[in-house]
């Protein structure tokens, strides 16, 4: 497609709003809906596109839609509601969901969007806040290939890697591997950072060491040093992180996977939660291993 095409974004969140943007500056007509209208409309002032008044206004002239929102009940609200996308798209069009959903909902919802005339994508993303405010993105899609090849240059505009996973469903189940993958990742990261501490060794001087080796990783690289000093406000906050992992988990049970060290990291962030981290980004389970054993 090209840039003539008309665009509609809906969820100005964190991730929604540099992306919706991206999409400006690469010469797309945008329109824009948020919950929160004053959202949308600071958006406006800074990026060139138009704002509507709900998801099915927006969906309305759109050649394709893109939804980021929150979990699986704000993409059914978005979608399927009184107002929603689909009583406002228009036939042939395609609904690109950035929200990570369960793979379930996926599928539903590409059902209704057939129904309605349309084509669906899933495509939950990775690469946070940062990822999405540099346009160095990792999109993970699921749907049909001749669907997935109209989209994959509009993608690109805020993603460094867009890759069809296979059938609508598969982007999610990507993603809830990126997840189980992370949350051991960023424990053993903080287990390794608080061990040495306790060690009496230089922890900045540690990682300068083993960051050269076997052990590096984007989590260490980016993170370590807010880590050690005690900030949590970057990045990807606990609370949608369990959100992903129950995802997991789930799905685990479905299939038959064994996931022993997601379940485990899931509870060390149900206690994060509890001592007032919930939005703590994912960082925090240093945060746990400090608080859970000075006191």
């Amino acid at each position: 497609m090209s840039n003539k095409v008309s665009l509609a974004f809906i969820g100005l969140g964190v991730m929604g709003y540099p992306m919706a943007g991206w999409l400006s500056r690469n010469g797309y007509q945008v329109t824009v809906y948020n919950r929160t209208q004053t959202v949308a409309e600071r958006w406006i002032t800074d990026f060139k596109g138009a704002l509507a008044n709900s998801p099915a206004i927006a969906a309305q002239d759109a050649d394709v839609v893109f939804l980021c929102v929150g979990d699986d009940n704000d993409v059914s609200d978005v979608m399927l509601g009184d107002q929603g996308v689909l009583v406002g798209m228009v036939p042939d069009s395609i609904v690109v969901d950035h929200t990570t959903t369960s793979a379930r909902l996926a599928q539903k919802l590409a059902v209704e969007v057939e129904r309605a005339g349309g084509h669906f994508i899933d495509a939950p993303v990775s690469g946070g806040q940062q990822g999405a405010e540099n346009g160095q993105l990792t999109v993970m899609c699921g749907g049909e290939a001749k669907i997935f090849a109209k989209i994959e240059t509009i993608i690109g505009c805020y993603a460094k890697s867009v890759q069809l996973m296979g059938e609508v469903g598969s982007g999610q189940l990507c993603k809830m591997v990126n997840q189980i993958c992370i949350a051991g990742v960023v424990q053993g990261l903080a287990e390794g950072l608080n061990f040495a501490e306790r060690a009496g060794l230089d922890a900045h001087q540690v990682v300068d060491v083993i960051s050269q080796g076997a052990a590096q990783s984007w989590q260490m690289e980016n993170r370590y040093k807010t880590m050690l000093a005690g900030d949590y406000e970057h990045g990807f906050a606990v609370q949608w992180m369990r959100k992903d992992l129950a995802f997991a988990l789930q799905e685990a049970a479905n299939n038959g996977a064994e996931l022993p060290v997601t379940e485990l990291v899931d509870q060390y962030y149900a206690q994060i939660e509890t001592m007032g981290g919930s939005r703590y980004d994912t960082s925090s389970l240093l945060f746990r291993l400090k608080n859970s054993i000075d006191k």
